[in-house]
């Protein structure tokens, strides 16, 4: 017999108000979006953001910045809980970030790269860089990076949106954060 399987209700969520998460305990992880076109894309990002609870992100350079449009368009009020920060210079961003004791990763597709789902551990804080929708990490970013994650495709592109990659990257660092502190 088949299991029958009924939505979820939006009162059995177990949701926080903007207020109660804010003050809730962070997964140390901050997301840095390395000179973003699409406010699309960020938008998404708060959004992946809030829902994972991760600490903030970061909006290097051009990248859009709340409240613009198409942020608020994605976002769905994830700008009003998740903390954010705008650096004009990605440098000043992960040198801020190692001084805080973060390690350094990048979303890349690079040589010395290690496939995402070959990693099996997360120990200490975490910055995780996404790049440009075109151009991808910067060469300023590559070079403040301690490591940098590729993740295993197998069509013809090689090539996935930033924010699915993104979230992708985010959730796989969340579920080895909880695994190894015992969530």
């Amino acid at each position: 017999m088949m299991q029958e399987f009924v939505k979820k209700e939006m009162a059995e969520l177990d949701r926080v108000d903007a207020q109660a998460f804010k003050q809730q305990e962070k997964f140390p992880l901050v997301l840095v979006l390395d000179q973003l076109r699409s406010g699309l894309n960020v938008g998404s990002f708060f959004r992946t953001a809030d829902a994972m609870g991760i600490e903030a992100v970061y909006c290097i350079g051009y990248t859009p910045i709340p409240p613009h449009r198409e942020i608020l368009k994605t976002a769905l009020g994830s700008t009003e809980s998740v903390l954010w920060k705008h650096f004009d210079s990605i440098s000043d961003a992960l040198e801020e970030l190692k001084s805080k004791g973060y390690s350094i990763i990048g979303l890349e597709q690079v040589h010395g790269s290690t496939f995402m789902d070959q990693v099996n551990e997360i120990t200490e804080p975490t910055a995780l860089v996404v790049g440009n929708e075109v151009s991808g990490v910067s060469e300023e970013a590559m070079k403040l990076c301690d490591a940098c994650w590729e993740i295993r495709q197998f069509g013809t592109k090689h090539s996935m949106n930033v924010a699915v990659s993104g979230g992708m990257a985010i959730h796989h660092w969340v579920h080895l954060w909880r695994k190894g502190n015992g969530a």
